[in-house]
């Protein structure tokens, strides 16, 4: 009887063997993005030979040379567009996927087998990696329907090893990914050393040498980078930690008080720190350091406030020592944008000291004091400038020469960066014309460049650099006549800006419950935008930080405070026609008035000061409340962004910022409300029937006189 029923238990597992064998090999590879570029290629059995083609094959001997050098070989390997600290604007040397794929964006993940190839990529850079993607490639949308596991699936058998550089993936989304895969089931395994370095080897690019680490001084920084280090061991204390490892660039720059120009559009510096209750380990190249940062850091004591700097590699090492000591480590956990730490720190704490949490500089920073709130005030009343500047010169200019989307990017850019404590940009410059500008997510490149005219709309979003702060800006403007359609659109749009910038509120409101005071005019349009309204932003740091994120039907529990900086973002997108997007940094300011209850009113106030584009302004469509807005909102931009421009000298940009910045009627006439309405006749019409009425009057009384 018992081999009865292990014979039939053997034959269950031998048929749903088969049957699971059956299924993989009959499964159809998944439908991406659909490339029209490559249907010609269908049916052909070779494909033109190519430096990218030649990258994969290099990659896929390199799954099979792992075999012999870190045990069973691997059938498929994923890798992301990320580095090491999971920043997606990377270092050149860090550019792996770009290198392997030929494809330019970020927020991308590629995954490789012996068989095919497949991109993941948000739908905003989807057309761009169809223009730059070899046939050999498919490609997918992140939010699709397609996961990498489920595309994984269809290329290997069950039971097959899935490889990926635990360095580059977030610890959250490594445990995400062992839990698809094993549902294949396929098995995910960490390859600490990455394939596409492998295969690079001489071609990769050099670490740069010449990029020192700056010292942000204290009056931009506003504090001594030891006060900060005092608070974050207060806060250790307070969680019973003995030490925290810090990942994120953006977090050291900030808890050191440093700045580099280690990676595109964020002034940080390539490294780690450790900082415990009596040391602080600072991980970096030494090449960096000057003697300017040596004193800067206290490098040459012994105490607990003296900076210990170590090779950027001897971070491992150190981690695996020092856990020995410390019982519970802080290692950094998800935050709204931030990542957390990647999958290798994990390993490289013992689980029974991981003490899994949020940082404490994440919300040491969002809070800026007295000096960061001038300093980011300033910051755009010059970015303001900058701006004034660029598009009363295009403007001047436009008839004269033929404009495209990268030229006027270039223009942008170029004004932006001549000004005085400009550090660089923040983040890519978008512009967008016409139906490009309809797309949410829209990047111009080369790929998708077209000529701009004066028939459609012009959404430029961009954002600097400065040592006082950082910028981020959206504007739309036209060189012609814009439609009705426009006007609305337009009018919608600004009106929820003004509201929201105009917003007092109690203090325990979370950020999702203001963002319908944005949305508000652009819903009664019966329309909608795709993109998150807003999320908090950095001084002379990153333009993208937690912990604020604004957008309906986000579980956010993180509450505004007083000196938060963030931005506000409408938009408006009538598909293949045009678009409209308005984007403002605004202030969290302290009313000092309490509710009955006794809890504290916030106020937000706009410190982006760019004029908005008076030619696509409906006035018909505003309240007096709301003209009342604009116009305090003008004369501040006619002040501050005047001053400075009369201070530069450029007048031009000068009299361009006061003629789109004039002060406009807050009140209008009824009939000319209703004119404007389509509700009743317009003036000459009323002065013709006051008129005739006068005349038949007169007729009347000479009538009855006689």
């Amino acid at each position: 009887m018992t081999t009865a029923k292990c014979l039939h238990s053997c034959c269950c597992r031998l048929t749903l063997s088969i049957l699971l064998l059956l299924v993989a090999l009959t499964a159809a590879t998944p439908n991406g993005y659909p490339r029209e570029i490559c249907q010609y290629r269908k049916g052909k059995p070779i494909q033109p030979t190519s430096v990218y083609r030649n990258h994969l094959i290099a990659i896929r001997e390199q799954m099979l040379i792992r075999a012999t050098l870190e045990g069973p070989e691997i059938y498929g390997y994923i890798l992301p567009s990320t580095d090491e600290h999971l920043n997606e604007e990377v270092a050149t040397r860090d550019q792996r996927l770009r290198y392997l794929s030929g494809y330019t964006g970020n927020r991308a993940f590629a995954a490789i087998t012996q068989q095919g190839a497949a991109l993941w990529v948000e739908h905003r850079f989807a057309q761009q990696a169809d223009g730059e993607l070899d046939c050999d490639w498919q490609i997918y949308l992140s939010n699709g329907n397609v996961s990498i596991a489920d595309w994984l699936a269809t290329q290997l058998h069950f039971n097959k090893r899935i490889g990926a550089d635990p360095h580059l993936v977030p610890h959250h989304l490594w445990l995400r990914w062992e839990r698809e895969l094993a549902a294949k089931p396929l098995k995910l395994v960490p390859i600490n050393s990455n394939l596409v370095d492998m295969i690079w080897e001489g071609e990769r690019p050099a670490p740069p040498r010449e990029n020192v680490i700056q010292v942000q001084t204290r009056d931009f920084a506003g504090e001594k980078w030891e006060d900060k280090v005092i608070e974050l061991r207060r806060q250790l204390n307070k969680l019973n930690c003995e030490a925290m490892i810090v990942t994120s660039l953006t977090e050291i720059a900030y808890l050191l008080n440093i700045r580099g120009t280690d990676i595109p559009y964020t002034p940080v510096v390539k490294s780690y720190a450790i900082v415990s209750l009596t040391d602080i380990f600072f991980y970096v190249d030494h090449t960096k350091i000057n003697l300017s940062i040596d004193l800067h850091l206290r490098t040459d004591c012994y105490n607990e406030n003296c900076v210990k700097i170590k090779e950027y590699n001897q971070v491992w090492s150190d981690i695996r020592t020092y856990v020995q000591i410390w019982k519970r480590v802080l290692v950094p956990a998800p935050c709204v944008q931030e990542q957390g730490a990647s999958e290798a720190i994990y390993s490289y704490v013992p689980q029974k000291n991981v003490f899994e949490h949020i940082s404490p500089i994440i919300f040491m920073r969002a809070q800026k004091n007295f000096a960061e709130q001038e300093g980011m005030r300033m910051a755009h009343i010059r970015d303001g400038a900058a701006l004034c500047e660029a598009m009363s010169n295009l403007e001047s200019r436009f008839y004269t020469e033929q404009w495209t989307e990268e030229k006027i990017k270039y223009e942008i850019e170029l004004w932006r960066l001549s000004h005085a404590n400009a550090k660089g940009l923040s983040l890519r410059t978008v512009v967008a014309y016409g139906e490009h500008s309809a797309l949410p997510y829209y990047i111009s490149s080369n790929v998708t460049n077209i000529e701009v005219s004066d028939q459609s709309l012009l959404v430029i979003e961009s954002g600097g650099q400065y040592l006082e702060g950082t910028t981020d800006v959206s504007r739309t403007f036209i060189f012609g006549e814009p439609t009705r359609d426009m006007k609305r659109a337009y009018t919608a749009v600004l009106a929820g800006i003004l509201h929201i910038s105009d917003l007092r509120f109690p203090a325990s409101v979370k950020p999702a419950g203001v963002d319908s005071v944005v949305r508000a005019k652009v819903w009664h349009e019966l329309s909608d935008y795709p993109q998150a309204t807003g999320h908090g932003i950095g001084a002379y740091g990153s333009v993208e930080e937690p912990p604020i994120s604004v957008a309906y039907g986000q579980n956010n529990n993180f509450l505004f405070k007083q000196g938060y900086f963030f931005s506000s973002e409408s938009g408006f997108y009538k598909r293949n026609d045009f678009g409209v997007r308005i984007k403002n940094v605004l202030e969290v300011l302290d009313t000092d008035k309490t509710t009955t209850s006794g809890e504290h009113f916030l106020a937000f106030q706009s410190v982006t000061l760019v004029p908005y584009e008076p030619k696509l302004i409906d006035g018909s469509m505003l309240s007096s409340d709301e003209k009342r807005m604009l116009n305090k909102y003008n004369a501040k931009i006619r002040k501050q962004v005047g001053d400075e421009l009369k201070k530069l000298g450029s007048m031009k940009a000068f009299y361009w910022m006061m003629n789109k910045t004039r002060h406009i009627r807050e009140y209008l006439p009824e009939d000319e409300y209703r004119a404007a309405m389509g509700g009743g006749v317009d003036r000459l019409q009323l002065n013709y029937f006051y008129i005739l009425t006068l005349s038949l009057l007169s007729c009347t009384l000479f009538i009855w006189s006689a």
